[in-house]
């Protein structure tokens, strides 16, 4: 948990990020929305805007003693620390931070080892989750975080309470708490499913304008100096925020949303073909929210235009690769063709046409909407599928062509036999931090983990006579503690290495390498894998990109890839070589697979196959599992490169023009599992 300190930077003093503080400020008046995730480049003040919400919340009224921080007027029945007797205590919203790494008895809570070991109670100590009841969760880098702990915090936040079911511990808690993520999309996505957990999303990006950045930096410069009496300048607004916020609160029971406009947010939402009916209740609360937030007792088209821009970029997406986003003049548009008339059974009736903006709203005025369909996603989708038939018949040889690929296909899914110590994925068989308990080991000194209760037990017991046990319980000792091994599922890292020289022959066969590597990536990223692009042609190798887990990125640098030129095979394996290696300091237990794509033409150079050759023992020597996929055409005289290159790696080979691209992606797993 992490505390606030009064002199934190002001929420008021934020310069630039409207649409930020809007979406805080409404999650904070109405947490039903179901949080707030904020994307955006580092260093666009996501952390400092979500620590500084703190400042301007009210204040919490709690009972004395209770560790749920209940409310001592509506105390929640379900809290195992009732009745409560306690006398009342106030005390400032709490901001808890989740770091990446929690586990999941962090997060949930657990059974308490010591008083079950050595006074055979069974207790529950509570997790974040307990000590964020009535205040703000916050988890930066939230797409980093394991899929589960995700799933188990927006639960959390959409019931209002936790439940904890293991280790002969049955507790439920309330965990009501205003829930932001922050993340930057360079290091993955987050996938659909929780993504569309979210209630509100919002994409920061630093202002381009001279006279706004100036801004930024005066304010930023001015509290570093003297945070003290900067925040005491901003101490008025401050407190007129945080008026306003409980106001708003306070009226948000009374706001009505008329049928008129919940017609209008289902035609919005409908327009916009997002998946299931989360959309649309996400888009009443926060327009009931904005509302009250703007002062009214009703619904306005204003309300809703907030609304949507805030609770649908994320829920519009059609593929797995598809950036989230809205066409602000799909939007306007759909609001236009959804705005109701006035309904005199309405009782008040709803106005008819757009208004003007409501506080922190920014209205667009736009009339005569855009083009359906124009959002980012279809636009990628639009321009791959241009760039494929503009350039179809031509010869790849012409240096700086660029070859688009086809529709991919689903990955044949085959499990990983051998169970190293892998990271968590959803890949092959592992010793990891999740997954199901399969024995128990020693704890090495103060060493964090789940412990495992019967290992404990058992070794503990021989020593009771020797410890003079007296009573019902165990004399435990820290040595006696031992820690459970679980066998969960792995991610790998598949880096690509990829010829783009112009002898890879025509632009059909290299489209079919394209749409085999696409398709491979779209299992990754089903599967969590990291993912990394080498490229080589003309006269050098490229890290187009390094290892990271944005899939997206990769498809997108792959789906650019220009050819044409001579082949440095050889220092395109050097350069596979020198990204592994620093992969391998950097995450030493994900287990590497190099995808070599090439017809094993080396042209760049001295001796250039025999230096190929030399490269390639080098990473057959350090065990570096690998692929090559020969790509070498079929008309005239083949001369077999490529084959004897991947006996030198001691990799497994494939011949593009013998197995379709499904096998190609059913050979790389299989190579994983071996």
């Amino acid at each position: 948990m992490r505390s606030v300190r009064s002199t934190s930077f002001p929420f008021t003093a934020i310069v630039g990020m409207d649409d930020l503080q809007l979406a805080l400020i409404l999650a904070a008046i109405s947490p039903a929305i179901g949080g707030v995730l904020i994307r955006g480049e580092k260093g666009t003040a996501k952390s400092t805007a979500v620590r500084a919400l703190t400042e301007v919340l009210p204040p919490v009224d709690v009972v004395a003693g209770c560790r749920f921080s209940c409310d001592p007027d509506h105390p929640d029945p379900a809290c195992p620390d009732g009745p409560h007797t306690g006398e009342r205590s106030v005390r400032a919203a709490r901001l808890v931070e989740l770091p990446v790494g929690a586990t999941e008895d962090r997060v949930l809570g657990s059974l308490h080892l010591e008083k079950a070991l050595a006074e055979g109670v069974t207790a529950y100590e509570p997790g974040l989750l307990a000590a964020a009841h009535r205040g703000l969760l916050y988890v930066d880098e939230v797409n980093l975080l394991h899929d589960h702990l995700v799933d188990v915090l927006l639960d959390a936040a959409a019931m209002g309470r936790a439940t904890v079911e293991r280790d002969g511990v049955s507790v439920t808690h309330p965990a009501r708490f205003v829930l932001v993520g922050t993340m930057n999309p360079e290091e993955g996505e987050l996938r659909p499913q929780l993504l569309d957990r979210f209630g509100l999303t919002v994409d920061v990006v630093a202002s381009r304008d001279p006279a706004v950045r100036v801004e930024v930096m005066r304010a930023r410069l001015t509290y570093e100096a003297d945070p003290e009496t900067f925040t005491a300048r901003h101490d008025g607004p401050q407190r007129e925020l945080a008026e306003r916020i409980v106001k708003a609160h306070d009226l948000l029971p009374e706001v009505i949303l008329t049928d008129s406009a919940l017609r209008q947010i289902a035609e919005i939402c409908a327009s916009f073909d997002v998946d299931g009916m989360r959309a649309d209740l996400v888009t009443a609360r926060t327009a009931v929210a904005h509302a009250a937030w703007s002062g009214r007792t009703v619904v306005e088209v204003d309300d809703v235009r907030a609304a949507a821009k805030l609770a649908l970029p994320h829920r519009r997406r059609r593929n797995p690769f598809d950036a989230p986003g809205l066409d602000d003049q799909q939007l306007e548009a759909a609001i236009n063709n959804s705005t109701p008339r006035t309904d005199p059974d309405d009782d008040p009736p709803t106005p008819d046409g757009p208004g003007t903006g409501g506080p922190g709203t920014e209205g667009s005025g736009t009339e005569g909407s855009g083009t359906e369909g124009s959002g980012e996603g279809q636009d990628s989708a639009d321009q791959a599928d241009s760039t494929a038939s503009a350039t179809a018949g031509k010869s790849a040889e012409q240096p700086g062509e660029v070859v688009g690929s086809s529709e991919p296909y689903k990955a044949r899914l085959l499990s990983v036999q051998s169970a190293g110590a892998g990271v968590a994925g959803r890949r092959g068989r592992a010793i990891t931090e999740v997954g199901r308990v399969v024995g128990d080991r020693a704890r090495v000194g103060r060493e964090a983990g789940r412990p495992h209760m019967l290992g404990t037990v058992r070794a503990a017991a021989p020593h009771q006579n020797v410890r003079g046990r007296s009573g019902p319980g165990l004399v435990v000792r820290a040595t006696d503690v031992r820690l459970a091994v679980r066998e969960g599922r792995e991610g790998n890292l598949v880096l690509f290495c990829v010829d783009a020289s112009g002898s890879m022959g025509t632009k059909k066969r290299m489209g079919e390498v394209k749409t085999a590597i696409v398709s491979l990536l779209l299992d990754a990223y089903q599967r969590r894998d990291t993912v990394g692009l080498v490229t080589f042609a003309g006269a050098a190798a490229t890290v187009a990109l390094p290892p990271t887990g944005s899939v997206e990125t990769a498809v997108r640098r792959l789906e650019s890839l220009p050819t044409g030129g001579r082949t440095p095979l050889a220092e395109g394996l050097v350069q596979a070589a020198e990204v592994l290696r620093i992969a391998a300091i950097r995450d030493p237990r994900r287990r590497p697979l190099l995808v070599l794509v090439t017809d094993g033409r080396a042209t760049h150079g001295d001796n250039a196959f025999a230096r190929a050759r030399q490269a390639a023992g080098w990473l057959a020597d350090r065990g570096v599992a690998t692929v090559v996929v020969d790509c070498e055409p079929h008309r005239g005289v083949r001369l077999g490169l490529a084959a004897e290159l991947a006996a030198g790696l001691r990799a497994e080979y494939l011949d593009l023009g013998d197995v379709a691209a499904g096998n190609l992606v059913r050979a790389v797993t299989e190579r994983k599992a071996a």
